[in-house]
């Protein structure tokens, strides 16, 4: 196959679409970390709930990072790659967008990953969610069912 200037231009828009959205991913746990923060410190929350949510939070900080960094060389090595064309460095063209390319296969993977530990993250929320409306609905229930005795 041949590599033309075109080839490495075409994952620019990808590129850049990709860092876009982790960017917006970094800023959403940015936000959760300093909401986390403030509630932290304005009520006595379970300490065994924030420690696993920091770890959690770290992980996927330390995994957006990398998905960025990935996807920044990913970028440098197209821009590179287009230069060796451009100089008619064929050959190491071909490597270094086959670099770039593996750089971009890195990121994604990194950034699936990421995804899975989010919703799992998510779901934990929703289950303790549930478990506190099906207390609530037990408890109501409960007291329903004790006035409707007293009334009889």
């Amino acid at each position: 196959m041949e590599l033309t200037l075109s080839t490495p231009a075409l994952l620019f828009s990808a590129i850049t679409l990709l860092m876009l959205a982790y960017t917006n991913r970094f800023l959403a746990m940015a936000s959760l970390i300093r909401g986390l923060h403030k509630e932290y410190k304005e009520s006595s929350m379970d300490e065994e709930v924030i420690i696993g949510q920091i770890k959690n939070l770290k992980r996927r900080l330390t995994m957006i990072k990398n998905m960025q960094t990935y996807g920044v060389i990913s970028f440098f090595l197209c821009v590179i790659c287009m230069f060796l064309l451009y100089q008619d460095f064929d050959t190491a063209a071909n490597w270094v967008f086959m670099a770039s390319m593996l750089c971009l296969l890195i990121s994604l993977g990194i950034s699936l990953v990421e995804i899975q530990i989010s919703n799992n993250a998510l779901n934990i929320e929703l289950s303790d969610i549930e478990d506190l409306l099906n207390i609530k609905t037990r408890t109501s229930f409960g007291q329903s069912i004790r006035k409707n005795d007293k009334d009889s």
